[in-house]
């Protein structure tokens, strides 16, 4: 199979387990938000951060280290397996006795056995860490795909259960333990790979090379993404939180997810070109374009249609996120960028340099904090917008200098795609002030389908060679299907 062909597939099914299994996900978390209060998820953000770098630490930076490595042996995997299942131990340990130092620290004393319950997924993931990492080096999205999407539908058929009878946040947290073991358990079932009874302190030291610079960035990326949440959570209610923590998931569940689409495909295959630096540009250029095409209209259109989304699906005690879900789609306009950046510094094994750029985006974090912290949650995320700019920016000066693709060139070729995003998103808006305020549902699917229609006009008065590309994609394989 071409590497083309390779990659179609790929894409196809990495589309499949994203939407599949996230827009499973994301039902969900829509009824249980109709059956639980804010604060209820409120509780469980205050939680990300500590498992987030718990589960950083697990990983240690092998998996893109076994990757990277196109000459990885049995040894390889088998070490990087039983060091996953020690640390994750270890993690937990941690979080247990810590669990009573987090409760006072937000003043929830529900938190202790909050804590200590989800830390068992850690230890669940630990155990499945390499077989996801070896799928992903193999291209092989399709087993992961039935994985995530049966494992989803299998928690959160729990979530719902428990929640209408009325365990409230627990409900949360057993549906999370459960998603994971389920997780866990089919990944064993559904792969072959299975560990010997081999390990090599000299196979992870090599690896650890790599790794250790990925870990440290890993940890930085993973303290200051869910920075916000303790302070957010120190300083404002619970509710506050869970209406932050909403609209952040409506705004991963378009940029964040599509996007990592892309990057589960492109990281291996940028791997595979590291040393082809021609071809290397034109897949991140291809990625990029392509990313951006589905990005900026997905985000613009989310912003403009914030408020009536938001009363459709979560009903109006969750109208105070709107607001906050506005503002987080301008910075998910530039996630994609960031994202393909970054992995053309992992796949020209240049960890060193991705290190260098965490630490000073982090500084400039901590200065937005600190800035910004004494006025409302809206003024922490408008520093975040500031920051995302600088920091795409400074991403993008290094794959200049690797792959001669310079911020620039890279802008030159997102503004089609951004241009036509920015007239649809007016055409919508002109659109929604038309409309009768009578029926929530029914404005709503008026502006999306509107917008889906303008944006396709547009892109074809436009020329964007992107949209041609997709359509004849699209007739080619319809084509192949109606010959076959």
């Amino acid at each position: 199979m071409s590497l083309k062909n390779k990659t179609i597939s790929a894409l196809s099914w990495s589309a499949i387990d994203r939407f599949g299994s996230q827009g499973v996900q994301f039902v969900i978390s829509i009824i249980l938000a109709r059956l639980l209060l804010p604060e209820q998820f409120g509780l469980i953000g205050m939680l990300t951060i500590f498992f987030a770098v718990a589960q950083t630490f697990v990983n240690s930076g092998f998996g893109s280290a076994l990757i990277q490595k196109q000459d990885a042996t049995h040894i390889d995997e088998c070490s990087i397996f039983y060091f996953n299942i020690f640390v994750g131990f270890v993690a937990v340990g941690v979080l247990w006795l810590c669990a009573p130092l987090i409760a006072a620290f937000y003043d929830q004393p529900i938190l202790t056995p909050l804590t200590r319950f989800l830390s068992l997924n850690i230890i669940i993931n630990s155990f499945a860490l390499i077989q996801t990492t070896l799928l992903s080096k193999n291209i092989d999205f399709k087993t992961q795909t039935k994985v995530s999407i049966v494992s989803a539908v299998l928690s959160g058929i729990i979530g719902i259960i428990l929640a209408y009878q009325g365990l409230g946040v627990w409900a949360l947290a057993i549906q999370q333990v459960c998603g994971n073991l389920f997780r866990a358990i089919f990944l064993w079932l559904w792969f072959a790979w299975r560990p010997s009874l081999v390990f090599s302190f000299a196979a992870l030291r090599q690896l650890f090379g790599y790794g250790s610079k990925l870990l440290l960035s890993g940890l930085l990326d993973t303290i200051f993404q869910n920075i916000y949440l303790i302070v957010i959570g120190k300083l404002f209610s619970p509710a506050a939180l869970g209406f932050y923590t909403r609209a952040k998931l409506f705004q991963q569940m378009t940029s964040e997810n599509f996007t990592s689409i892309l990057s589960r495909v492109s990281f291996p295959i940028f791997s595979t070109l590291q040393n082809e630096p021609v071809r290397l540009k034109y897949a991140v250029k291809k990625s990029l374009t392509f990313s951006a095409y589905v990005v900026f209209p997905a985000m613009i259109g989310l912003a403009v249609v914030a408020e009536p989304l938001v009363i459709v699906l979560l009903t109006e005690k969750w109208l105070p996120c709107v607001p906050y879900l506005q503002l987080l789609c301008v910075i998910g306009l530039t996630y994609p960028l960031h994202v393909f950046n970054l992995s053309v510094l992992k796949s020209k094994g240049r960890s060193d340099l991705f290190l260098r750029l965490e630490i000073i985006k982090k500084v400039l974090i901590t200065l937005n904090i600190v800035v910004t912290w004494r006025w409302e949650i809206e003024a922490m995320i408008c520093g975040q917008i500031v920051l995302t700019l600088i920091a795409y920016y400074l991403n993008s000066y290094y794959t200049a200098s690797l792959i001669n693709y310079s911020t620039w060139e890279q802008i030159k070729d997102l503004m089609p795609a951004l241009t036509a995003a920015l007239l649809m998103g007016a055409g919508v808006f002109a659109i929604q002030r038309l409309l009768p305020q009578s029926s929530a549902l029914l404005n709503l699917l008026v502006q999306i389908g509107s917008g889906m229609l303008l944006y396709a006009a547009i892109s074809k008065l436009l020329h964007l060679s992107v949209f041609d590309e997709i359509v004849l994609e699209i007739r080619g394989r319809l084509g192949f299907a109606q010959s076959a």
